[in-house]
């Protein structure tokens, strides 16, 4: 498995819906990052604050000028559904991740064990 290399596609592909924001995340947007809040609404993030419809691309990904990579604008304040991405070896390859490499599909346990210490800072505690 290699580093991200930034292509966006897991972003590109979850954030027009498919994102949840817990109201513990939405309460700490509205209280300090309220340029955040202002797209979510009814409880549903990356709404047009505007006309209260969906946007189909996360407002917060940008571009690199002259580049094919992507960076968060609110990386530090991200929805837990993002900051727990990737969860699974299999999401990966549904997704088209290119972070796999073809060695990681022979040992999917291993590559599983791989991206689960890759995540460890990123994903919540196991209770």
């Amino acid at each position: 498995m290699i580093e991200c290399n930034q292509c966006g596609k897991c972003c590109i592909k979850y954030s027009n819906g498919g994102l949840y924001a817990s109201e513990s995340e939405i309460e700490y947007w509205e209280m300090n990052r309220p340029d955040i809040a202002s797209y979510v609404s009814d409880g549903k993030i990356w709404m047009d604050p505007d006309i209260g419809k969906q946007i189909e691309l996360c407002p917060w990904l940008k571009k690199l000028p002259n580049h094919n990579k992507y960076i968060c604008e609110i990386y530090y304040n991200r929805p837990a559904d993002c900051r727990i991405y990737p969860a699974t070896i299999m999401e990966m390859v549904k997704d088209g991740c290119e972070m796999l490499e073809k060695r990681d599909l022979t040992n999917l346990k291993q590559t599983q064990e791989t991206l689960d210490i890759l995540m460890a800072d990123s994903r919540p505690p196991y209770v």
